[in-house]
C-alpha cells in the first residue's frame, strides 16, 4: 500500500523519482505486519516483529497497530521538519508512538512492539537513507550495485544460537525456543545487541544511515527498500544477487520478486532459518531519471 501525494518541485530542480511497490502477508494470514509508506518524497517500508504464540508483551497493542502509528508518526514528523535528519525525524515518530499507548502499556517490556525500518527521501541533489535492523537498502549507484545493511540482528542471532546451545540437549523444542526467545528479547536495543524501532527513541540514532548523489557520473538510477520476507530471495534462497533483483524489479515489477520468494518458500522450507515457514514480504522500487517536461 502507499498514500501520501507527490512531492511538489522546482522544475528542473530534481530527478523525478518514480516508485513502484507491493507487500503481502505469509500465505494462509490475512494479517500484514509489514508497511509500505510514501509521504511526498519519502518511502519506507516497516517490518513489525510477529510474536510467538504464547508470549507476553506488556502491551495491549500488536505489531500491526505499532507499524501503522509509527509510520503515521514518521509522515508527521516529516511535514513539520523536512529539514532535519531521518534519524532524528525517526526519534521524534518513536517518541510519539510511546504516547499513542495511552498509559496502557508497560513500554519497558523486553517483548514490547517493534519495527524494523528503511527509509529513502528524495533531495534537490541527493537522496537521504536510514536502515535500521533486518530491512535492507540496495542502490544501482554509478553502475555498481550496494546493499546497505544493519548486520547487528544477525551477529545476535548468531550469538543466541551458541547460547542456546548450552540449554541440556534432553529439552524439547518448546523449551529451547523460549529461551532463544528469551535471550533474543535481552539484547534488542541494548549495546552489543541490535537495535530496532520500538519504544526507545535512542534507537534511531544508532540506524545506518547516508546519502547518495542524484547527479553526476556517481548518481543513483535505482533503490529497492526491502523487508527480510523480500530479501530472502537472496539472502536465505540464493536465487537471484543484489543486481538480479534489482533488474527483476525493474523489468516485471515487485509483485514478481514476491511471487519468487514464495515458490521457494513452499518448495524449500527445510532452508528457511526463521521459525515461521514463511513471511510477510513487502518491496519498493524507487527509480531515477530526470525530468523529462523539457525545462
Amino acid at each position: 500500500m502507499s498514500f501520501g501525494v507527490e512531492p511538489v518541485r522546482a522544475v528542473g530542480r530534481a530527478p523525478l523519482m518514480r516508485v513502484r511497490s507491493a507487500s503481502a502477508p505469509a500465505p494462509g494470514r490475512d494479517l500484514n505486519e509489514d508497511l509500505v509508506f510514501r509521504f511526498g518524497p519519502l518511502v519506507g517500508v516497516l517490518d513489525g516483529a510477529t510474536v510467538p504464540e504464547g508470549f507476553d508483551t506488556g502491551c495491549v497493542h500488536g505489531p500491526e497497530w505499532y507499524v501503522r502509528h509509527l509510520a503515521a508518526r514518521i509522515g508527521l514528523a516529516e511535514a513539520a521538519r523536512p529539514a532535519a535528519t531521518l534519524m532524528s525525524n525517526l526519534a521524534a515518530a518513536i517518541l510519539a508512538v510511546r504516547a499513542d499507548h495511552g498509559g496502557q502499556c508497560d513500554l519497558d517490556h523486553p517483548g514490547t512492539p517493534s519495527s524494523t525500518v528503511a527509509l529513502l527521501r528524495e533531495g534537490a541533489e541527493q537522496v537521504d537513507y536510514l536502515v535500521l535492523c533486518d530491512s535492507p537498502l540496495v542502490l544501482d549507484a554509478g553502475g555498481r550495485v550496494t546493499v546497505v545493511a544493519d548486520d547487528r540482528l544477525d551477529a545476535a542471532m548468531a550469538d543466541l544460537r551458541r547460547t542456546v546451545a548450552t540449554v541440556p540437549a534432553g529439552a524439547d523444542r518448546a523449551t529451547r525456543f523460549r529461551e532463544a526467545v528469551g535471550v533474543q528479547r535481552e539484547r534488542m536495543n541494548r549495546t552489543h545487541g541490535y537495535w530496532v524501532a520500538a519504544a526507545d527513541p535512542d534507537a534511531a540514532y544508532h540506524a545506518v544511515a547516508g546519502t547518495a548523489p542524484l547527479r553526476g557520473p556517481g548518481a543513483l538510477r535505482r533503490a529497492a527498500l526491502l523487508t527480510d520476507g523480500a530479501s530472502s530471495a537472496v539472502e536465505q534462497f540464493a536465487l537471484l544477487d543484489w543486481p538480479a533483483l534489482l533488474d527483476l524489479l525493474s523489468t516485471e515489477g515487485p509483485d514478481a520478486l514476491i511471487t519468487l520468494v514464495r515458490d521457494a518458500e513452499r518448495d524449500h522450507a527445510d532452508r528457511l532459518r526463521r521459525h515461521k515457514r514463511s513471511d510477510d514480504a513487502s518491496v519498493v522500487l524507487c527509480e531515477f531519471g530526470a525530468d523529462d517536461s523539457g525545462a
